[in-house]
């Protein structure tokens, strides 16, 4: 895949000396999802700000399909759509004439029926002839997932575009992203609903006070950084492990009646039958057996505590 996006040490600071962006580099690929994380002030919104267009950097060169956003802003930005964190929207205009609106802005000529089409997928052809100070916040916030797609953007960017909405709305929304990458339309997207992150991207980012800590294929890097447990139920809860027990990694929960085994799945051997004769030899009972591995989120908590897996 070719590159769409790149990022090229990208500085942001403000007057006083405060740093929101300090060296930020990163490649996108063309059809990917890339999955932003970051606590709260990590920089996420000013970097895509930055890369939008909205906020000018400090320095460095962000480039989309090879136009420069500072030097060839207009062709750069006619190729994103950006569905921002804060509503704003003018609340007497008609939904269907704000999302009419925008497709012209960037110099698309009327389509009404790639508009029709867009507010029908979320839900909003019903609501066409209404003013947004007659919708919800829901569908507010579909109006600007509608903009963001008014002129068929080749890179989309999604700042926390279901915080605070309803099951519904993320279902749609979903189903949308599923469509556009199947179209070949790259994907950036914040958000603290980890598990959507973990469910939908390509590839995660980290990134905090500024920096970006990685970027890693999903699925790599929960090899890489996750752990994997097995939880040995017993038939009877004990008071200690047994020190015939010592020479394995083992934790016992509170309630006395699983023993939890960390181990790295790749490693040539796992111990995990050693283990399980060594429990039958200490005269243990066990109930059950299951295998979990560390969730996106652990690794994702770890990665900004700076604490080892």
């Amino acid at each position: 895949m070719n590159t769409i996006l790149s990022i090229k040490d990208l500085r942001k600071s403000y007057a006083g000396g405060f740093e929101a962006l300090k060296g930020v580099s990163l490649d996108i690929k063309e059809g990917e999802i890339l999955a932003l994380l970051g606590p709260n002030g990590a920089g996420k919104t000013t970097l895509i700000s930055t890369v939008c267009g909205i906020t000018t950097p400090t320095s460095g060169v962000v480039t989309v399909g090879g136009y420069d956003t500072q030097s060839d802003f207009r062709a750069a930005r006619q190729m994103i759509g950006l569905v921002p964190q804060d509503i704003a929207l003018e609340p007497f205009e008609k939904v269907w004439n704000t999302v009419r609106f925008s497709r012209g802005l960037f110099g698309y000529g009327k389509d009404n029926a790639k508009i029709e089409d867009i507010l029908r997928k979320l839900s909003l052809w019903d609501k066409r002839r209404s003013s947004m100070k007659e919708l919800s916040g829901g569908m507010k916030r579909r109006v600007l997932i509608a903009k963001a797609l008014a002129h068929e953007p080749r890179v989309l960017f999604l700042d926390e575009p279901t915080a605070g909405v309803d099951v519904e709305l993320r279902k749609d929304m979903w189903a949308i992203v599923a469509e556009l990458k199947a179209a070949g339309v790259t994907i950036i997207l914040t958000t603290h609903y980890i598990e959507e992150a973990e469910a939908i991207a390509d590839r995660i980012g980290v990134i905090d006070k500024g920096e970006l800590l990685l970027v890693q294929d999903k699925e790599t890097l929960m090899s890489q950084m996750g752990k994997k447990q097995i939880e040995v139920t017993l038939n009877e809860p004990i008071d200690s492990i047994p020190d015939s027990l010592s020479d394995h990694r083992l934790s016992l929960n509170g309630s006395g009646d699983v023993l939890v085994f960390t181990y790295d799945t790749n490693a040539e051997r796992t111990g995990i039958t050693t283990l399980l004769n060594d429990v039958a030899q200490a005269g243990l009972v066990l109930r059950d057996v299951q295998t979990r591995q560390s969730s996106l989120e652990e690794i994702f908590v770890n990665l900004v505590s700076g604490e080892p897996e």
